[in-house]
């Protein structure tokens, strides 16, 4: 090749690089005004939906991307955001005998070894219930509720029949804390029997579930009661115990027991008789805790204006063929303060009688002991009220808390009444801002309930309600201790409902305190006695030390309700 050739072939050689070199840039300007372009149609089409959105009000892409983020049930709190209840997801535990396909066993092993190894796995569980399972034919759930460790064990057993889906489950921090309050969802996503129920509609609701609903439990408080409940009820061998405390300015309720109690995180065995609320939904004749009541009711309508005036105790009273009887005697004669110390029927029935059916019927109504308790709660027990005009007999044993049947919240809401002024409010579980208050229903003059308050610390000062004593908190309250119906003459003499009701502090009331032990006996921790004097008394005593500080009432031993008319009247006339 020649010189000329060879020039010739360079000069073509760098006509086509040229030529490749501008194809390629002409080709990533176009790539770049595509991608340009893609960019620049997206953000119109983003705008002009917004535009859209804007104009029309409806944002259901930005409602359903909310609702994704949310809980699917919205969560309960106590009153100062202790959470009580919670959505989370968790795993199941399913039974699925088709695993294997349609023939043959579902299970590798036979159901009885299973059922053992998942006992390891589940010491609380019921072998023969997970037995009865295995060997079904039917699906179900064995657990509703299966932490991940415990998944992993399940694994590891190599029963293809046992399942894993992946949940939404409700769950109790606090366990059986306050299982009566909340209630329980059901596997189905149900709400039952407490607050779960009640708030069904609010915990389900797109808007509504994002805020948590704030009780008006104090966990602290409600551990406090269910602690003391639970002693005195292994202290006497009682079958049953209950209590409630109760704001006595705003009618909130600070904490709510029913023992035994139940797990609201087990709801697969949450149907039975411990659901059952001993506080609003058992009716119980309570004894003499009605007598202050009883005697408020004759101070206020002006029938006791001298309280040392003195009544006939010695013998029992007879009237239209029943006999009204004291436990003990307890003295020729009694004013009004020794009958409330020492507990007489015999005076309060004839204080009562002066009184008249009318008056103490109508006293009784206005603290509604005459419908069902005033309670967000759906399980809430009618009282037995004695219907019609009240005869003269039914009149003098209401007095004492015979031949009318309450709750203890009926009771709790009556003594908040009767020393906070006089004033009746309704019971809640919701938190109240304490300015905005229900007005309540005026039952008692101020007067009436200044005195009362100064006879229940007299009570615990003086009488059966001793051991409920706290020193620096200026308790106040009276004993009540009842026969069952039941058994000879309509009552069982060796079944007591035993019953403390207080409230303190009685220079300024703040809290009432109902301790209730259903049938308890005479053990060695009580001296072998069963009057609310030996066993429901010391409850509070031992309640109100333990929840006064972390409710704001501190102790002081420096002061006290002055009782100093009242003293020079007690041991007056026959001792007892």
């Amino acid at each position: 090749m020649n010189a000329l050739t060879a020039s010739a072939a360079i000069a073509t050689g760098r006509v086509r690089l040229a030529n490749v070199r501008q194809q390629s840039l002409v080709e990533a300007k176009i790539r770049v005004l595509l991608v340009a372009a893609l960019f620049l149609l997206a953000g119109i089409a983003a705008f002009v939906r917004i535009f859209q959105l804007g104009l029309s009000g409806n944002a259901p892409e930005r409602r359903s991307l909310s609702e994704a983020l949310l809980p699917p049930r919205g969560e309960i709190t106590d009153r100062n955001g202790v959470p009580l209840a919670r959505a989370f997801p968790a795993y199941a535990l399913w039974f699925n005998p088709r695993a294997l396909g349609q023939n043959g066993s579902p299970l590798v092993k036979t159901p009885e070894e299973v059922a053992a190894a998942l006992m390891q796995i589940f010491p609380d569980a019921d072998y023969n219930d997970l037995l009865r399972r295995l060997k079904s034919d039917k699906p179900g759930y064995l657990r509703q509720r299966v932490m991940p460790e415990e998944a992993n064990r399940v694994f590891a057993l190599g029963e293809p029949a046992l399942e894993f889906p992946r949940e939404n489950q409700r769950y109790y921090p606090q366990g059986s804390l306050g299982a009566h309050v909340l209630g329980y969802v059901d596997s189905e996503g149900k709400g039952h029997v407490g607050m779960e129920q009640v708030l069904e509609k609010q915990l389900l609701d797109p808007v509504q579930r994002a805020r948590p609903v704030a009780l008006s439990i104090d966990m602290r408080v409600q551990g406090a009661l269910e602690d003391e409940l639970g002693r005195g009820m292994l202290e006497t061998d009682a079958k049953g115990a209950a209590g409630v405390i109760l704001d006595v300015d705003t009618g909130e309720v600070v904490a709510l027991a029913s023992l035994p109690s139940f797990n609201p995180n087990r709801s697969d065995r949450a149907l039975n008789e411990l659901v059952f609320n001993k506080v609003t939904n058992q009716v119980y004749e309570l004894g003499s805790t009605f007598k202050p009541l009883s005697v408020a009711a004759a101070i206020d309508a002006g029938v006791i204006t001298d309280l040392a005036a003195r009544y006939p105790a010695d013998r029992p009273l007879e009237i239209g063929g029943f006999r009204i009887r004291d436990s003990h005697y307890l003295g020729a004669s009694l004013n009004v303060p020794e009958a409330l110390i020492h507990s007489s029927n015999i005076v309060t029935a004839q204080v009562a009688d002066k009184l008249g059916g009318v008056a103490l019927k109508r006293t009784m109504a206005a603290l509604g002991m005459n419908e069902r308790p005033f309670i967000e709660l759906p399980a809430r027990g009618f009282p037995l009220w004695p219907k019609g005009e009240w005869p003269r007999i039914t009149t003098m044993t209401v007095s004492y808390g015979h031949g009318i049947a309450v709750t203890p919240l009926h009771l709790a809401a009556a003594y908040a009444a009767m020393v906070n002024g006089g004033v009746w409010r309704p019971a809640t579980l919701f938190k109240v801002d304490p300015a905005k208050a229900p007005e309540g229903r005026r039952v008692f003059k101020a007067s009436t309930s200044a005195r009362m308050r100064q006879l229940l610390r007299m009570i615990v000062v003086d009488g059966t309600g001793k051991s409920a004593n706290a020193p620096g908190f200026r308790v106040g309250g009276k004993t009540g201790s009842a026969e069952k119906p039941g058994g000879r003459g309509g009552y069982n003499r060796t079944s007591l409902v035993a019953t403390f009701a207080a409230a303190f502090p009685m220079d300024k009331p703040r809290y009432v305190v109902i301790a209730m032990l259903d049938e308890p006996k005479g053990t060695a921790a009580t001296s072998y006695q069963r009057t609310a004097a030996w066993n429901a008394a010391p409850i509070v005593g031992r309640v109100v030390p333990r929840i006064g500080p972390l409710l704001g009432v501190v102790p002081d031993d420096t002061r006290d309700i002055d009782i100093s008319d009242l003293s020079p009247l007690v041991g007056k006339g026959e001792k007892p």
